[in-house]
């Protein structure tokens, strides 16, 4: 899509997601990289003004991981997202196959890695917006610390995750550890992304990624 196609339109939404900035996390990720530095929130505007820690959250205990199953939903119930998963693998450049732009309302899951529930650190990707309207994560800058994410598997399981941080990370100072490494050994971990900041013409991309890290610390049916 061009400049001008893009901008036409009063009230028009950027679409996309920026991809490119996945691809040093996958392989950072894939070697199992654990020691994570804590990542500096980046102060954007609009939606992603309130992004990071609150210090005084008082975050319950992690619960001990699940086996493995498929996850077939997610619910965030701050946002009133209920979205369906698909799971997604690598495109030719190496980074994580978004979904379709025609499906706005799903969620990516990167099937190569971790089960949601399972040890490690699962990865899910949703986009902000499309070129008309918001996307399933428009306001994920917007979930705290101490919320509840839910992940419906096919075990009939429902992961439930807690918001222990969010980050908006500048693109040219992704921190592929803090995205994709494991917090704390031992548990099961989930991160959601999708982009954010604003939208750079010269780069096709958007100038930022919204990370939030979530724990698992229950589970229901």
């Amino acid at each position: 899509m061009s400049d001008d196609e893009r901008s036409s339109g009063p009230g028009r939404l950027l679409m996309g997601l920026t991809w490119v900035v996945l691809l040093l996390g996958l392989w950072l990720w894939a070697r199992q990289v654990t020691d994570v530095r804590q990542g500096i929130p980046v102060t954007v505007t609009g939606d992603m003004a309130a992004a990071g820690r609150l210090p005084d959250a008082e975050l319950p205990p992690a619960a001990r991981p699940l086996g493995d199953a498929l996850p077939q939903r997610i619910d965030i119930p701050a946002l009133g997202v209920e979205a369906p998963v698909v799971p997604r693998g690598l495109d030719r450049q190496g980074a994580i196959d978004p979904p379709p732009f025609d499906r706005p309302g799903v969620v990516g899951w990167y099937a190569a890695g971790a089960r949601p529930g399972a040890a490690g650190a699962a990865l899910m990707v949703g986009h902000l917006d499309t070129e008309n309207r918001p996307a399933v994560f428009y306001k994920l800058s917007t979930v705290r610390p101490g919320q509840t994410v839910r992940v419906v598997r096919d075990d009939r399981r429902v992961a439930e995750f807690t918001v222990d941080d969010v980050q908006v990370q500048d693109r040219d100072h992704f921190d592929a550890r803090q995205a994709y490494g494991r917090h704390r050994p031992g548990r099961a971990e989930l991160r959601l992304i999708t982009c954010g900041g604003t939208f750079d013409r010269g780069s096709g991309s958007y100038t930022a990624n919204v990370i939030v890290s979530a724990y698992l610390t229950g589970t229901g049916r």
